[in-house]
């Protein structure tokens, strides 16, 4: 069976996790810190959930828990893209990259990754 895929607010737990490394509920809250008013009580239980799923793993040998990502970081954008390409570009790479770069301004060094990509690409 396929790995599950994280919820919008699940994908950003795991953003976190990914940057920062193991992490307790209170590590997550504040790194989440933005517009949105979060609560200690909703970020506890979507770490709960995502545990039950599979997403995060968790370490109960000291009193306050520490989460960790479960899931790598890499295949799991993989999946989420195949997953829109599919579902809004007809299965089209191609147009999921054009749109994404026509959407957002990359630097010169992403740009120079995604050329560095391209070359590989048409080498193969």
């Amino acid at each position: 069976m396929a790995d599950p895929q994280p919820t919008e607010s699940e994908l950003e737990i795991l953003q976190v996790l990914w940057r920062r490394g193991p992490s307790t509920v209170r590590d997550v809250l504040d790194d989440l810190a933005d517009e949105r008013e979060r609560v200690y009580t909703t970020v506890l239980k979507l770490l709960q959930i995502m545990h039950e799923k599979g997403l995060v793993a968790r370490d109960d040998a000291r009193r306050t828990h520490v989460y960790a990502a479960a899931v790598e970081r890499a295949p799991t954008e993989r999946a989420m893209l195949s997953e829109l390409a599919d579902r809004v570009f007809d299965g089209s790479a191609a147009r999921l990259a054009m749109r994404a770069l026509s959407t957002k301004r990359a630097s010169p060094e992403e740009l120079a990754e995604v050329r560095r990509m391209l070359e590989r690409l048409e080498e193969a």
